[in-house]
C-alpha cells in the first residue's frame, strides 16, 4: 500500500478525541496527515475540547490537550492532498468564516477527493455549500442545519461518493473504517506467528 497525503483542518477547541484519534489512526496505516489552523504556524498548539456523553440533552465539555500543528495552513497547496479530514468539536463555527477553508472544502469536493467529516464539522460543509442533495449526517443537533442546506439526513454513519460523515466520536471504528475505504487502503491481516517460529 502507498499512503496517501491528507489535510487536517482543525482550530481551538476542537474535539480532542475527533483530532487525535483519526489523526494517530490514518497515520498507522501509513497515511501521511498535516494538521493546520488558519493564522497558526508548524509547530504551534491549538487546545482541544473534550465531550461527553452522559444521558444529559447534550454533551458536555472539558477542557482537553494541547495538539500539535505539522503544518502552516497559508504554506499548504491543497491541490497536493489525496483526502481531507474534518474534526468537530466548537472550532467550526468559526472555521466556516475563513475564505481559504471554504476554498479547501470546495476544491476537495469538485475535484472528487474524498472528504471525512464528523460531528459539528458539518457546520463547516453547510458553509461550502457541498451537501446539496447529498446523504450525510452530523450531531444530532444539526439535523436542522443539514436539511436545511439539502442534505439527505442518515443516523450513524453516511457515505455518499467521496464525502463520508459520523454523528460524534463513538462512530469511530466504522466513519474511519469508511474514509479508509474511500481512499482506497487496503490493509492486510496477518496471522500473528506462533510463539514456536
Amino acid at each position: 500500500m502507498t499512503g496517501k497525503s491528507l489535510l487536517m483542518i482543525v482550530g481551538d477547541f476542537g474535539e480532542d478525541y475527533e483530532i487525535m484519534v483519526p489523526f494517530q489512526a490514518l497515520q498507522a496505516v501509513g497515511h501521511e496527515v498535516d494538521a493546520v489552523c488558519p493564522e497558526k504556524d508548524e509547530g504551534e498548539t491549538i487546545k482541544t475540547a473534550i465531550h461527553d456523553f452522559r444521558g444529559d440533552q447534550t454533551y458536555m465539555e472539558s477542557r482537553g490537550h494541547d495538539f500539535q500543528l505539522t503544518a502552516t495552513f497559508d504554506d499548504i497547496d491543497v491541490d497536493t492532498y489525496d483526502g481531507l479530514v474534518l474534526p468537530g468539536g466548537r472550532a467550526p463555527e468559526y472555521l466556516r468564516n475563513y475564505d481559504a477553508v471554504i476554498d479547501a472544502v470546495q476544491s476537495f469536493d469538485e475535484e472528487d477527493k474524498p472528504i471525512a467529516a464528523i460531528c459539528h464539522a458539518a457546520q463547516i460543509l453547510t458553509a461550502a455549500d457541498v451537501i446539496d442533495g447529498r446523504t450525510c449526517t452530523a450531531y444530532p443537533a444539526l439535523e436542522a442545519d443539514v436539511r436545511d442546506a439539502g442534505g439527505d439526513w442518515e443516523e450513524g454513519i453516511a457515505v455518499d461518493g467521496n464525502l463520508v460523515t459520523a454523528q460524534a466520536w463513538p462512530d469511530h471504528p466504522g466513519w474511519i473504517e469508511a474514509f479508509l475505504d474511500v481512499l482506497g487502503t487496503e490493509i492486510d491481516h496477518q496471522e500473528p506467528m506462533a510463539a514456536d517460529d
